[in-house]
């Protein structure tokens, strides 16, 4: 993990899920997946959006050539653990991450990159179709 992300994160949880910087007043959530290779726990703080259906992250990769490392692992092990802030502090609970079909996905882009414009600039910088992943609770 970067120190970076290990800022990040602590910052998360020592602020009951509230962040600065490049993640100031956004939706911010930590989303521990299993390493496909490895099998370790690996954290990723990310952005998520939420509509009538649920909770949405983007594996952007702020529009690099390839997905980030979380989007592999979750597609090898599904089940994963969301951190996210809540009005009573952090919420910690197992979830389910599901890639959406490319239909569904180009409805949520559309949503989610009005919201957050710098989503519509990563797409523009990658010929991959960046996914957006559902986070069902289990």
């Amino acid at each position: 993990m970067s120190d970076w992300n290990d800022s990040i994160i602590k910052e998360f949880r020592e602020n009951d899920g509230r962040v600065g910087g490049n993640f100031a007043n956004t939706h911010l959530l930590l989303l521990t997946t299993t390493g496909a290779k490895s099998g370790e726990k690996r954290i990723a703080p990310v952005m998520y959006f939420t509509d009538a259906d649920g909770i949405y992250v983007i594996a952007s990769k702020a529009g690099t050539p390839e997905n980030p490392a979380w989007y592999h692992n979750l597609l090898a092990e599904p089940e994963v653990t969301v951190e996210r802030a809540t009005d009573g502090g952090i919420k910690s609970y197992a979830a389910t991450a599901t890639a959406v079909d490319r239909d569904e996905r180009d409805e949520l882009w559309a949503k989610f990159s009005a919201q957050a414009p710098n989503f519509a600039q990563y797409q523009e910088k990658t010929e991959r179709v960046i996914p957006i992943v559902a986070i069902l609770p289990r």
